[in-house]
Formats: C-alpha cells, sequence, structure tokens
C-alpha cells in the first residue's frame, strides 16, 4: 500500500506540472495585455511599465515560467527579507548566499491583477460554497440515482424501468447551462409562488438587520441542476451492474435458501454492483467542481465557477489559473482515493 501510494504521488506530481505547463504558457501567449486592462486604455507608458514589472510581465517568458514553478514548488529559493516572507509566509531551511535561502511554504497562486488581493485567499473565501454546492447535488445524485437503478433492474422491461432509463437519458442529453436556464425559468419565475425559490441568488445574503445570513434556498435549484446529469448516469451504470450482479450464481444460491429479496438485494448484489458506481461518482465529484462554473454563473452563486468566469472576463489571469489548478489537484487526489476505497469495498481488486 505504502509503495502504491508512493508511485501515485509520483505520477500525480508529474500529471500536476504538465498542467502547471499548459496553463502557464497558453495564458501568457493570448494577445492580451493585463496591464492595459487593469489601468484602462488611456493609460501612459510609464504606469504600464510600472504594473508589469510589478506582476513581473517584463521578463522574458522562459524566465516568468521559472519564477511561476519557484512559487508553486513546496520548496523554494526565495530573498531573505522580511518582505519576501510576509509574502511567502515560507520556513526557512537552509541559506544558499547571504540574500537567498531554500524554504519549505504553501504553493503561492500570487496576487489578482484587478484587485492585488492573494489569489489562494480570494478562493479560499468562495471555495466553501463551491464544496456545498458540488456535495449537496452528488449526495441528491447518489441518493436517487441509485434508488432508481435498483428499481429498474429488480422491475426490468416494465413501465418503472422503461421510465427510469427515459429519465437518464434525458438527463445524459441535457448540457448544465440548458437545464440550469430551464429550471431557474420553469421553478425559480413560473412557479416561484408555490415553490418559493429565486431565479437568482447565492448561498450568503445580506439581511439589514441580521448582517449576512445563510439562504438555503438559493442552494435549492443549483444544486438539482448540477447533480442532474450524474444522477442520470448513476441510474444507468446501477441498473447496469445490479442486472450483472442478480444473473450470478451465489445470487441464485441466495434465492434458493429462502433469503428474502431485501437481504439479496442491499447485502449481497448491491455491494457487489458498487464498484462502476464508485468510479462514476467519484469522477462526477471532481467534475462538478469544473461543472459549477455554467451553473453558477446562470444562478448568480457566488462559487469558485463565477469567481473565476468574472475573472476571465477582466483577463484576471492569475485567479483563473489558480482555480484550474486547484481543480487538477482535486482530479489528481480523488483518482488515487477512488483506488484505495475499491480495495476497500472489494478485497479482489489489488493495488498495482
Amino acid at each position: 500500500m505504502i509503495s502504491y501510494l508512493v508511485r501515485k504521488f509520483f505520477y500525480g506530481s508529474a500529471v500536476m506540472l504538465g498542467i502547471v505547463v499548459v496553463v502557464f504558457f497558453l495564458f501568457n501567449v493570448l494577445p492580451v495585455d493585463p496591464a492595459r486592462m487593469t489601468q484602462g486604455q488611456r493609460a501612459d507608458v510609464q504606469s504600464l511599465q510600472a504594473v508589469r514589472k510589478e506582476f513581473g510581465l517584463d521578463k522574458p517568458l522562459p524566465v516568468q515560467f521559472a519564477y511561476y514553478i519557484n512559487d508553486l514548488s513546496a520548496i523554494g529559493i526565495h530573498l531573505n527579507t522580511p518582505a519576501e516572507r510576509l509574502k511567502y509566509h515560507y520556513i526557512p531551511l537552509f541559506s544558499i548566499s547571504q540574500q537567498k535561502v531554500v524554504a519549505l511554504k504553501w504553493p503561492y497562486l500570487r496576487r489578482s491583477y484587478q484587485t492585488s488581493k492573494d489569489v489562494v485567499s480570494m478562493l479560499l473565501a468562495v471555495v466553501p460554497n463551491t464544496l456545498i454546492l458540488a456535495t449537496t447535488a452528488m449526495i441528491f445524485a447518489i441518493v436517487i440515482g441509485v434508488f432508481l437503478g435498483i428499481l429498474s433492474a429488480v422491475h426490468k422491461d416494465t413501465w418503472i424501468d422503461r421510465s427510469a432509463l427515459a429519465f437518464s437519458t434525458l438527463g445524459i442529453s441535457a448540457p448544465s447551462f440548458f437545464a440550469g436556464i430551464i429550471i431557474a425559468w420553469i421553478f425559480g419565475f413560473v412557479l416561484s409562488k408555490y415553490t418559493g425559490l429565486n431565479m437568482s441568488g447565492s448561498l450568503y445574503s445580506y439581511d439589514p438587520f441580521k448582517g449576512e445570513v445563510i439562504t438555503w434556498k438559493n442552494l435549492v435549484l443549483p444544486m438539482i441542476t448540477l447533480g442532474f446529469r450524474p444522477l442520470a448516469i448513476i441510474v444507468q451504470l446501477t441498473r447496469n451492474a445490479m442486472l450483472d450482479v442478480l444473473g450470478q450464481d451465489y445470487i441464485r444460491t441466495a434465492k434458493a435458501k429462502g433469503l428474502s429479496n431485501y437481504t439479496i438485494i442491499y447485502r449481497h448484489a448491491l455491494k457487489n454492483a458498487l464498484n462502476p458506481v464508485i468510479t462514476a461518482i467519484a469522477t462526477w465529484f471532481a467534475s462538478l467542481l469544473a461543472g459549477s462554473f455554467f451553473v453558477e454563473y446562470v444562478f448568480g452563486y457566488n462559487g469558485l465557477g463565477k469567481t473565476t468566469v468574472n475573472a476571465l472576463e477582466m483577463s484576471d489571469f492569475p485567479v483563473v489559473m489558480g482555480s484550474i489548478l486547484f481543480i487538477a489537484f482535486i482530479f489528481v487526489v480523488i483518482n488515487i482515493l477512488v483506488d484505495v476505497v475499491y480495495v476497500w469495498i472489494d478485497p479482489r481488486v489489488k493495488l498495482q
């Protein structure tokens, strides 16, 4: 297990390095001048040069990339000054000169071009909202999806089975942004008198008397929209896996012993049918963080997606790059955890 995790760590690090390279050069070869976007079209040459120097945009691209890697690395080379320590919050390991030290630190995602705020602090302010949205959407998809999948498998070739398959086909076919618009219009506008839901709104709202309060109802429509597609996939995966397991010899033996349908389905068949479902759940949970970009924007939900889209519109590339790297990191971590969970669910699976 230890050697497997170490090997996966190096594989994951290689993947993250590749993503860093692609993301950095993708956003730095675009014909957009962040200094011009920050200062406006009428800014003088001196102001533009000062901004480019402040953010390191005046250096050659390979040098900028080297500095970016140094900022992202957990171990980097930094100036041994109070200002540098305050900027990176590093712990010195050893000195390599009078001015520079090798230091241990958290990855530094730099500062926003537009607000000069630290990107990490900006993301930490909105990531909890997105995690709440993604988690509730995934719970919604798992509970409804697994239930419908089991129901469809047990009642194969009946109207229940056909209805569940039609529902899942619709869910797979409908893009999140399109489903979001339809759901917002129907339940947040046409039926708002009955549902009490809004077309848009964030998890936190401001009350003039209570200050910032949690508005749970604003979570309902984005949650349903975001969970609709993974729900549809879970229905089909659960149905197919259950049908395969229910045809196995040990299930027929269990039936011959007189075990109840509940015991056969939930204690024997479901556990052995969970592997493909777990893969879908893990993959989709990470995908929901990326899919939240559209859903949050449609519903005006203040989270990672809305913040990233707003930053992209303003060419605030450090925020966009930080968001992409955060989501990529979540993908890598979840893929490793899925393999470990496989062994816990089914000991027949061996780590390789």
